[in-house]
């Protein structure tokens, strides 16, 4: 039964039983999740179960997306293993509160409309990168340390015994929706797998053998470093990069969660959220994090679409951090190292492959070289920007070349060039080289009808062209400019000259 009182929202309607039961699913999923992928980055478990939970909170009470989850996500601690690894736990911190405060900066100034420059194939390298970091990173779980440090792999029956649970993880996670999809299939393969090496006495690695995740509430912390200039230069990159990484992720999921529920989310409220929930990981011992495409999409399913069940996935993560450690701490790690898994495969764009040959060379390219430095570098942030950067040549070389002119004389002896294409930087040489201002007449018309002025170097082409005429004792006119052209142009009068033929009953723009 639907009640019409609802969290935050008193004109929407919530359907308190779907709520709850989607914040506890949601809650067993992002629990092995987040010890996962702190585990990977070398740290404590609890501190991604505190990240889980600060992370989800603070995103469900003030984000712009009910029904979207947030947590100790993959994507962000990747690019931060590297300073984990040379500088410690307490830069990490400093470095998601800075990380916090970037994105809060982006919601205030409005930014977030621009993930909508992000072009597909880069999406598609982005993920698939992650998806093959995800996945290696889960191999080092076969690994072990001896008592003289040294790092080797698994040996004998050791490594069967590893092998053989995290295969029968990876086959209950992709079996067991087949069967019924009322309980996550992530869950279900944890606990059959704890119960088999609890109930057959198996002697197998468990979260126990990585640290303790037996905790209190978290508790304010400044990090513990020096306050300096060379502390920001250590911090600042890494925090760019995270800042990024976990907008451009939670601003995607919104997007999803936009097309599936037919709602229309606010990307810059969700980006204020996700930096209040970065600053308080910092400050109370988090790892940080943004929105997981995962448990959203488990929420949804479940039938949440309000704000209730993501305070009911945070607050069970409480619990289970304040009650439930010795339970957690017997799990086995090839349970998570096979959820793991699975989540790389899942995350992994097949559908990229599937289509390679009906894409174009240049979003071919794009996807593989995102995917590349994703996987290279450990730089998520620079991969997408690289293939941004990439898309956006390509996009000006291929309307560079479209650019033409129809030439034509009237009765009078004028000359006309109906110019069909934007004129920008990188149209301006084809643009100019279609001129002929030795043997045109006195008076020539440049016609954009059909054409834009764009940028500073279309106007200082026009500039450069008017000149060319009047050297040779001739007139250029611009006709059928569209008015954002016009004020342009009038801007930039000072500096350049050009003639506007006026034109008052044609606009390309009316005015509204």
């Amino acid at each position: 039964m639907k009640n019409t009182t609802a969290l935050f929202d008193f004109s929407q309607k919530i359907n308190f039983k779907n709520e709850l039961l989607a914040g506890f699913t949601v809650a067993m999923t992002m629990i092995p999740e987040s010890l996962s992928f702190a585990i990977l980055a070398g740290l404590s478990p609890l501190t991604g179960l505190y990240a889980a939970f600060m992370m989800g909170l603070v995103t469900a009470v003030f984000g712009g997306r009910p029904g979207m989850v947030s947590g100790g996500a993959g994507a962000t601690i990747v690019v931060l293993i590297a300073l984990i690894k040379s500088h410690g736990v307490e830069y990490l911190f400093a470095t998601v509160v800075l990380a916090g405060i970037f994105q809060l900066m982006v919601g205030i100034f409005k930014w977030g409309k621009f993930v909508r420059l992000i072009p597909q194939p880069v999406m598609y390298g982005f993920l698939n990168g992650l998806a093959v970091i995800i996945f290696m990173a889960q191999v080092e779980q076969f690994k072990t340390v001896n008592e003289n440090g040294i790092t080797g792999w698994l040996q004998g029956t050791a490594l069967y015994v590893m092998l053989g649970l995290t295969l029968l993880t990876v086959a209950i996670v992709y079996f067991f929706p087949k069967i019924t999809k009322v309980v996550p299939a992530s869950l279900v393969a944890i606990l059959i797998v704890f119960g088999i090496v609890i109930g057959f006495g198996i002697h197998t690695k468990t979260v126990a053998d990585i640290a303790s995740i037996s905790g209190t509430l978290p508790h304010f912390h400044i990090p513990d470093l020096p306050f300096s200039l060379e502390t920001l230069q250590i911090i600042f990159p890494y925090a760019l990069v995270m800042a990024g990484v976990g907008l451009i992720e939670s601003l995607l999921t919104l997007s999803m969660v936009d097309e599936i529920t037919n709602t229309k989310g606010n990307a810059n409220k969700e980006s204020v959220a996700q930096g209040l929930a970065n600053m308080t990981n910092g400050f109370f011992g988090g790892m940080g994090g943004c929105a997981m495409v995962a448990q959203t999409l488990v929420n949804l399913n479940a039938g949440s679409r309000a704000r209730l069940s993501g305070i009911i996935a945070s607050v069970t993560i409480l619990i289970i951090i304040l009650v439930g450690a010795p339970f957690i701490e017997k799990i086995p790690m090839a349970a998570l190292v096979g959820v793991m898994m699975m989540v790389a495969i899942s995350t992994f764009q097949w559908v990229s492959i599937r289509i390679v040959n009906k894409m174009p060379k240049s979003d071919i390219f794009v996807g593989i070289t995102v995917a590349l430095i994703t996987i290279i570098l450990h730089n998520l942030a620079l991969a997408v920007l690289v293939g941004v950067v990439i898309s956006a040549l390509v996009f000006a070389w291929d309307n560079a070349r479209r650019i033409r002119a129809r030439k034509y004389t009237d009765e009078n002896g004028i000359k006309y060039y109906q110019i069909f294409g934007p004129l920008f930087f990188g149209s301006v040489t084809t643009f100019i080289d279609k001129f002929d201002p030795v043997n045109d007449p006195d008076q020539v018309v440049i016609d954009f009808r059909e054409s834009r002025i764009v940028d500073m170097s279309a106007i200082d082409a026009l500039d450069k062209l008017s000149k060319k005429y009047a050297e040779q004792q001739k007139t250029l006119h611009l006709k059928h400019l569209s008015e954002d052209c016009r004020k342009m142009l009038k801007n930039a009068e000072a500096v350049i000259e050009v003639n506007i033929q006026d034109d008052p009953t044609y606009k390309v723009m009316p005015g509204k």
